[in-house]
């Protein structure tokens, strides 16, 4: 059994710990790990840097669409709301995974 054991109230009960997360990248099998590797991934697939003037993050733009990825420019800040978002923009190219 994996967890915290929390006392309140008088009371010790185990709570399980939350699920990670990770990005993986399908045709590799890749596991995304940080944002060099997420660079490279997106720049094969069509995305380049976009510099929105906005230093807090880090955000791709693909000529051919309206989508634009925004992610947090600190990686730990990287979380299954940014995963899903780039899951949705690239279809059938990435997949979010429990670990």
């Amino acid at each position: 059994m994996s967890g915290v054991w929390v006392f309140n109230n008088g009371v010790y009960r185990l709570e399980s710990s939350p699920r990670r997360r990770v990005l993986v990248h399908l045709p590799s099998d890749e596991v995304v790990s940080s944002y060099s590797s997420l660079d490279r991934i997106l720049r094969g697939l069509g995305w380049e840097r976009y510099y929105g003037g906005d230093p807090d993050l880090y955000q791709f733009h693909k000529h051919s669409s309206i989508d634009l990825i925004s992610l947090p420019k600190d990686f730990s800040k990287f979380c299954s709301v940014h995963m899903y978002d780039i899951v949705v923009k690239n279809p059938n190219v990435f997949h979010v995974r429990d670990m």
